[in-house]
């Protein structure tokens, strides 16, 4: 048998390796976004306690993923007009906090179906999922108040990665003839093109999901709807940040970021403003996951703002 000469033997050995390496880093999963390191002690960082707060909670189980829980707050129970408010991804003892201290009377209807806006998004794509949910709603109050009729407004409000809700159910003309207002708590999110290549380095935004905020934007401009967008400063480096995809709803609509140095809720520090009759677009200080969270927790806050402008 013929021997392979040392350096041959050496070569065979390396490109082994080298194809070893390449197919186990191949196969290596890109996280979804390089969340910040940082912690940050200089903003309060206020929490909404998870108190119970008098009411009725009803379960509706059979239609979405995972439960929707139906909050009525008591001192509501004899209104003759009732609103209310679809909220998208978080703990529901704060959105039950936001509804129960308004002076209007609303109800809640709060949707958690976990983590990423495709979760949020998929089920809200079939268009008889939104129509089904306010007729599902309805039916449980008519049962709780005889002879209901209908809610005075319908307001969709969301969290982080529950704006792939409100994306698809705005897409819907029909559904947007029902939807007074909309507030988006720092979750605004598009890709980049290509994929993961930031502003900074040549890529763009796919504003082919930006284009119905960017409508519904130019509605709550003209005074005919109710837009609320909050961002913070955090940078998730594999898709657009909130910052970026605001900054582009505002450039779009001919609109300008004035500068400015407010308090907010709960510790938080508002550093810009963009507001043109029904349309509101702030930015706030921060780029840590409690300055991420603050946004949730501000909600009653956010919807009292959206009520009294």
């Amino acid at each position: 048998m013929r021997l392979l000469k040392p350096t041959i033997f050496i070569f065979i050995l390396l490109q082994l390796n080298c194809n070893c390496w390449y197919k186990n880093h191949s196969q290596k999963k890109h996280p979804n976004q390089y969340p910040s390191p940082m912690v940050e002690y200089t903003r309060r960082h206020e929490r909404i306690k998870n108190n119970i707060l008098p009411g009725e909670t009803i379960l509706i189980d059979s239609l979405l993923p995972k439960p929707i829980e139906i909050f009525i707050p008591e001192k509501f129970f004899k209104s003759k007009e009732i609103n209310l408010l679809i909220h998208f991804h978080g703990a529901s003892c704060v959105s039950k906090y936001a509804v129960y201290q308004t002076n209007q009377p609303f109800i809640l209807a709060n949707i958690n179906l976990g983590s990423g806006s495709s979760k949020y998004e998929k089920p809200f794509l079939d268009k008889k999922i939104f129509p089904e949910l306010i007729f599902k709603i309805k039916n449980h109050l008519d049962k709780k108040f005889n002879n209901f009729k209908n809610f005075k407004t319908i307001y969709l409000s969301s969290f982080s990665a529950g704006y792939g809700a409100v994306r698809a159910i705005i897409q819907n003309e029909d559904n947007n003839k029902q939807i007074a207002g909309i507030i988006i708590l720092d979750g605004l999110h598009t890709d980049y093109i290509p994929d993961r290549l930031v502003l900074a380095k040549g890529g763009r935004l796919n504003t082919k999901k930006l284009k119905m905020f960017i409508d519904f934007a130019a509605l709550a401009k003209n005074g005919k709807k109710k837009f609320l967008i909050t961002h913070s400063e955090i940078f998730p480096a594999t898709y657009a940040s909130t910052t970026e995809t605001a900054d582009y709803i505002i450039k779009a609509l001919s609109l300008k970021k004035r500068p400015i140095l407010k308090r907010g809720p709960l510790g938080m520090q508002q550093t810009s403003e963009t507001i043109h009759k029904n349309l509101w677009i702030l930015g706030f200080a921060g780029n840590t996951a409690p300055d991420h969270i603050d946004f949730y927790h501000g909600l009653h806050y956010f919807l009292n703002f959206l009520l009294d402008n």
